[in-house]
């Protein structure tokens, strides 16, 4: 099943992430993303999803890779990942998200998805270098 994952980075606020209202992981916080739908491109997935949860609007810097999770529902989830560094907007929780905020990293909560943690581990090693990548790692 494919998805999606966007870290919205900004050198002065941190990493955008929401804390998620739906399952799987209701009430953790995550990077804002979500399925690829039928006849839709990942990247405009992306900022859709980037959209629908947090009312920022960007444009893609570049592809930060793919990962895989399980899933019981899906089996494996592969999730494409995007880095947006120019954006318009405040953030806002929007459809599947309680919240959404900007976090420094090196006050970051924990995060629900290895997957996501892999991509934000990439950002911080480009924009935020005084802070060790293992601080965004969490388990499954």
């Amino acid at each position: 099943m494919p998805a999606t994952a966007v870290v919205v980075a900004d050198k002065d606020t941190g990493i955008l992430l929401v804390k998620r209202s739906v399952e799987p992981r209701k009430g953790e916080w995550a990077l804002p993303g979500g399925f690829v739908e039928l006849s839709e491109a990942p990247d405009q997935a992306a900022l859709r999803e980037l959209a629908e949860e947090t009312g920022i609007s960007g444009t893609i810097d570049t592809l930060l890779g793919v990962e895989t999770n399980n899933s019981a529902t899906y089996g494996t989830v592969l999730i494409v990942g995007y880095l947006v560094i120019d954006y318009a907007g405040v953030p806002c929780a929007g459809d599947d998200a309680e919240e959404a905020a900007f976090f420094p990293p090196g006050v970051m909560p924990p995060i629900a998805f290895n997957s996501h943690a892999a991509f934000i581990d990439r950002v911080i090693d480009r924009f935020f270098p005084s802070f060790s990548i293992s601080k965004a790692k969490q388990p499954l």
